[in-house]
């Protein structure tokens, strides 16, 4: 393996070997404290722009599986078509995957994608700082490459992300539109699993000024920050006035709340992990969600007539909202999971079941 470093704004160096491609990148260090799912992690569409760094002392052990995909072009397995992360940071990579469907190792993986990845790094420190500091940016360098810092939250990442065109999934006489700002491939199984007719569209799609005919309508999730997307928040507050119902997933919450008249602001280091505690303020039942995002509603923003659905159990942060007569709701979490535990599976229930 050859030598790579980690290499933080602030100064901080952390030296390491590389296995994955041998390059460099830059973009915002972030941590996920997953103890599997890292090939639906790294394809995960709200990764776009950071350099993800596992908790868990040990990845790659069960290597990659093999791509399949359904008749109408969608992975069975991952959760975008590509590797979405910039870069991956391990403590110890396992040179020797072992798993009954795997079909070649990370490194391998990284590689054939051109993705950079380092082991041996302090993985335990790194976090700590990173809960300290907060989310920083940072890179990964080579011996021949060096590159600039790169903040991703300069840029308009949805739009790196989003579908180009429309694009229809014939199911059930119920069709939605569905706003995509980045969606992870089990949004769409879930939503296809309903016997929901599916009309994906680009993130700045007018659907209302084209005249689109739909029964609901259902936002995604997506990386980066929400206020680059004020032509979708605009969409939604013309939407809002159909009355028709809205669900919104991470992204989706964010834009919903927004385009309500609540502000969002960003979180210390974000929520990145498939073990956020998350308390229904109605019923108090706690659910265990899968997370990945950085940005969330702020409570007092909140504009009469919504309502605070679910509370982080942990940092007491907002984890999705209601409005209080409409069929309008959204969760900042992923209960479409991959990875990560389906406590919240049903949600994809209550929205059919409002159309």
């Amino acid at each position: 393996m050859k030598t790579a470093t980690l290499v933080l704004k602030d100064g901080t160096k952390l030296q390491g070997k590389s296995f994955g491609a041998d390059i460099a990148c830059a973009g915002e260090v972030v941590f996920n404290t997953g103890m599997m799912g890292y090939p639906e992690s790294m394809t995960d569409p709200s990764y776009s722009g950071q350099i993800l760094a596992f908790t868990y002392p040990l990845i790659g052990n069960y290597g990659i599986g093999g791509e399949c995909k359904s008749s109408e072009g969608i992975s069975k397995r991952f959760e975008s078509n590509k590797i979405q992360v910039k870069g991956i940071i391990v403590s110890q990579y396992s040179e020797n995957h072992s798993h009954w469907d795997a079909k070649k190792s990370l490194g391998d993986w990284l590689k054939k994608q051109n993705i950079p990845a380092i082991t041996g790094i302090d993985t335990r420190a790194l976090t700590q700082k990173i809960r300290e500091h907060g989310t920083i940016v940072g890179k990964i360098i080579t011996e021949k490459e060096d590159p600039e810092y790169y903040d991703p939250d300069t840029e308009n990442q949805v739009a790196k992300v989003s579908i180009k065109k429309p694009k229809l999934y014939k199911r059930g006489t119920k069709k939605i539109i569905c706003i995509d700002c980045g969606m992870k491939n089990n949004i769409l199984r879930s939503l296809l699993n309903r016997n929901l007719t599916v009309n994906r569209v680009p993130w700045d799609y007018d659907f209302i000024e084209a005249g689109e005919k739909f029964d609901g309508i259902f936002i995604t999730n997506g990386p980066g920050d929400p206020s680059f997307l004020e032509p979708l928040v605009n969409i939604i507050k013309k939407a809002l006035k159909l009355k028709k119902p809205i669900f919104g997933i991470c992204m989706g919450a964010q834009i919903l709340g927004l385009a309500a008249g609540a502000k969002t602001y960003k979180l210390k280091f974000g929520h990145r992990s498939q073990n956020q505690p998350c308390i229904d303020v109605d019923t108090e039942h706690c659910y265990i969600t899968s997370q990945n995002h950085g940005f969330a509603i702020r409570e007092k923003s909140l504009q009469p007539g919504w309502k605070v659905w679910l509370k982080n159990a942990n940092d007491n942060t907002i984890e999705g909202i209601k409005h209080k007569t409409l069929p309008y709701m959204a969760c900042q979490f992923h209960p479409e999971a991959t990875p990560g535990p389906t406590d919240t599976d049903h949600f994809f229930d209550i929205f059919a079941k409002m159309l």
